[in-house]
């Protein structure tokens, strides 16, 4: 490693954009609760739904995986992580685009496409780069998930200005890339992090290793998220879907989650890995005639898993890569709730129409205080230096 010089924020890339992530967490939904409560509205080419759609997948969670990407590549390739001024130089390419996505209409429809294709676009090169150079050969099919959200970004600006591209594609397949990143990531760091902590207990259960049924999983999910992105409607999609989730139920049962209730940094990525189930059950489910509505599925797929999935990795990265103990406070298990709680009152939000407005409310408010927990405990850790160096 070289000696980290410049301020600390720009040492590593889960720092800043571990930041910007929460950042943008907060602010986006409190600019989506006031327009939503119709006391604010944005110069956007977007109209508000779509807007929010857009910059909780394009800004905060792109944001979240720009971090995790930037950290974890140099472990798996022991080349140097990319820090200072191109770190710096890839926030500002994300900031822009969320500069340009809020005021886009007002600005020429090619600069504000540009400006916020231009992160993922940006992310796939570094990454792609990195891992080739670097001749990690194995990691290397972790760059199709970022490809993806450059079509399902490019996808939703298109159907903004009115062209002729399937109604909802970009999106759907922005919910699909990070659902499966979850479950290669997830299905590598859970069960590996769950076996050393039940290790050293001396626990007689342990998660069951790796194996050809976590590929036949893996597999099978992406190809029923593609389906269903591309043909939301058939029967066929929410019967993969409907398989896909008892598959991953089944995938999660395998980890003996239960025997880590007790380790909140723990037991949060099993209870992050559930909602992947339950939302492509209820997503499934919500394609046929049986009174599950659709955006129930939805959110427990973004609330839920990919939400409670990041709000459980960036304390874990954090707490390791600046030489603390990974050790919960109360803090961070309130945070973990709250996240949860934001996710259960969105989801119960699509069930109960006579309360909607109140649980929406609660899930926002939730959301917000578990995202500013985290930048309260964890923001001065971001922005000093690693302890003992």
């Amino acid at each position: 490693m070289r000696q980290e010089t410049g301020p600390a924020v720009l040492h590593y890339g889960f720092r800043l954009m571990f930041l910007a992530a929460a950042g943008w967490a907060i602010v986006a939904i409190v600019v989506w609760l006031a327009m939503y409560f119709e006391s604010a509205n944005l110069p956007s080419r977007f109209d508000p739904m779509s807007w929010h759609i857009h910059e909780m997948l394009f800004g905060f969670v792109m944001a979240a995986i720009a971090g995790f990407l930037l950290t974890a590549i140099p472990n798996w390739t022991g080349r140097l992580p990319v820090r200072g001024t191109g770190l710096a130089a890839l926030f500002g390419i994300w900031l822009a685009g969320r500069i340009a996505c809020l005021v886009s209409a007002v600005l020429p429809a090619w600069l504000a496409i540009a400006a916020d294709v231009a992160f993922p676009v940006t992310l796939l090169g570094v990454a792609a780069r990195e891992i080739i150079e670097g001749r990690n050969w194995r990691n290397l099919p972790m760059t199709a998930p970022l490809a993806l959200f450059i079509l399902a970004d490019f996808s939703m600006h298109l159907e903004s200005l009115g062209l002729d591209v399937p109604a909802g594609l970009g999106w759907r397949l922005g919910v699909g890339a990070p659902i499966v990143l979850i479950s290669v990531i997830g299905g590598r760091i859970i069960p590996s992090f769950t076996r050393n902590w039940l290790a050293k207990r001396n626990s007689e259960r342990l998660p069951v290793p790796p194996n050809r049924f976590d590929s036949v999983a893996v597999i099978f999910l992406a190809a029923a998220l593609l389906l269903w992105a591309a043909l939301p409607d058939r029967a066929a999609s929410g019967a993969m879907l409907v398989a896909a989730g008892i598959l991953h139920g089944a995938r999660l049962a395998r980890w003996a989650g239960m025997s880590t209730w007790d380790e909140p940094l723990l037991f949060i990525l099993h209870t992050g890995y559930a909602w992947v189930a339950l939302g492509l059950l209820l997503l499934g489910l919500s394609i046929f005639d049986v009174g599950v509505p659709m955006p129930s599925g939805v959110h427990a797929l973004t609330a839920g898993a990919i939400s409670v999935m990041i709000l459980a990795v960036m304390p874990r990265v954090t707490l390791g890569h600046t030489g603390r103990e990974p050790i919960a406070n109360r803090a961070t298990a309130a945070m973990f709730i709250l996240i949860n709680l934001a996710a259960l009152a969105r989801v119960c939000a699509s069930w109960h129409a006579a309360l909607a407005m109140q649980l929406l409310l609660t899930a926002g408010l939730c959301w917000i205080a578990a995202f500013a927990i985290f930048a309260w405990v964890y923001g001065p850790m971001l922005l000093t230096p690693r302890q003992g160096s």
